[in-house]
């Protein structure tokens, strides 16, 4: 018989837990925009198929006033108009950050970036796309 239960991370890795919390702590002193940060960790765990990170995130996005419409079309956000230049050049990159695929020009995803967004702030976009990626495998793990 095979023990199918799920890993409890929080018992079994707790310093790895705590240290991507202080992570995202340091991650929040570098402002990168609120609806920006929402919207990249709502699309990075639909694509993850990340079913606790998305209600949370959906929750946490409304709290901050993100709208019930513009939520709903994350997932459409290149077909729709909902979305400013910068939350898409946003999107793009954290979908191809997230599905990692080596025929993707990340040099125009970056030169897109920076009709937007500061050196400092890609960084920090990236590095909330790595996070959100980190907690949604943790998630997925669980299922």
């Amino acid at each position: 018989m095979s023990d199918t239960r799920t890993v409890k991370f929080e018992q079994e890795i707790p310093d790895v837990i705590a240290a991507m919390v202080e992570v995202h702590k340091v991650m929040n002193g570098h402002n990168l925009d609120h609806k920006i940060r929402h919207l990249v960790h709502l699309r990075a765990s639909q694509m993850n198929g990340c079913a606790h990170c998305i209600k949370m995130h959906t929750r946490e996005a409304r709290e901050d006033g993100e709208t019930n419409e513009r939520l709903d079309r994350v997932i459409v956000w290149n077909h729709v108009s909902d979305f400013d230049e910068r939350e898409k050049a946003a999107l793009a990159w954290t979908e191809a950050l997230t599905e990692i695929n080596s025929k993707t020009d990340l040099g125009a995803l970056r030169a897109r970036l920076r009709q937007h967004f500061s050196d400092k702030e890609i960084g920090a976009l990236t590095a909330e796309v790595a996070g959100i990626n980190f907690w949604n495998r943790l998630g997925v793990a669980r299922h």
